[in-house]
């Protein structure tokens, strides 16, 4: 939905959940320990994480390294959300996601978008579906990629990562109080897409920006 909807504005589509995906890539082929909360943040202040690409091929790498399949592995999935929690890894990651997003018109997606990394965005959303919808949906994304994984550990690990997300003491998952609301599970992709653009458009006047690549060096 994030990228469809850049794709009808002409803005930028920044997945900042790929960052922290990314990152975890990163710690998984170092051989960080995902406890060691010291070595993770200085990691994170000094990697340089790039996306580019227009928003139905983004492209993400990590110190020149091109990740953009390999992050969307499982075992990453779960590595990321475990260093997402670690306030000096979001302290630099944030950082990173309001340089690359300072000039407007952007899409951005992720969990702390609309009440950390941009508090004062023109429009904020805040999308859900049930759990069960959710999991299900990620789980034929799962099979679809030729990963065979249950529906029953699908949606244990999206329980979790709601709990972990809406637990943590940095940038915990919670709703911005100016966001728009909207239920997914009985929708479709187009159906939420063309919802949000007749909330864009009663709110903004529409504006074009070119898609560029952007990146940016993390830092505290």
């Amino acid at each position: 939905m994030g990228r469809l909807l850049a794709q009808r504005l002409g803005y930028l589509y920044l997945d900042t959940g790929a960052m922290y995906r990314a990152l975890a890539w990163k710690a998984l082929r170092a051989g960080v320990p995902l406890e060691d909360a010291e070595a993770l943040t200085r990691l994170a202040q000094t990697s340089r994480i790039t996306l580019s690409g227009d928003p139905e091929h983004l492209r993400v790498a990590i110190d020149g390294q091109e990740v953009t399949e390999a992050i969307r592995a499982p075992e990453i999935s779960r590595a990321a959300s475990i260093i997402a929690t670690l306030e000096g890894v979001r302290r630099a990651i944030v950082a990173a996601q309001r340089e690359m997003g300072r000039d407007g018109g952007v899409v951005l997606e992720g969990r702390d978008t609309g009440t950390v990394v941009f508090p004062d965005a023109d429009v904020k959303f805040f999308l859900d579906a049930r759990p069960e919808v959710r999991a299900r949906r990620r789980w034929a994304q799962e099979r679809a990629q030729g990963r065979e994984v249950s529906f029953e550990e699908t949606l244990r690990e999206t329980l979790e990562r709601d709990r972990r997300d809406q637990e943590r003491s940095a940038s915990p998952l919670r709703q911005a109080e100016d966001a728009v609301y909207l239920d997914s599970s009985d929708m479709s992709i187009e159906q939420v897409v063309e919802r949000m653009l007749e909330i864009i458009r009663q709110r903004l006047p529409m504006k074009t920006s070119a898609n560029r690549e952007r990146e940016a060096r993390p830092s505290e």
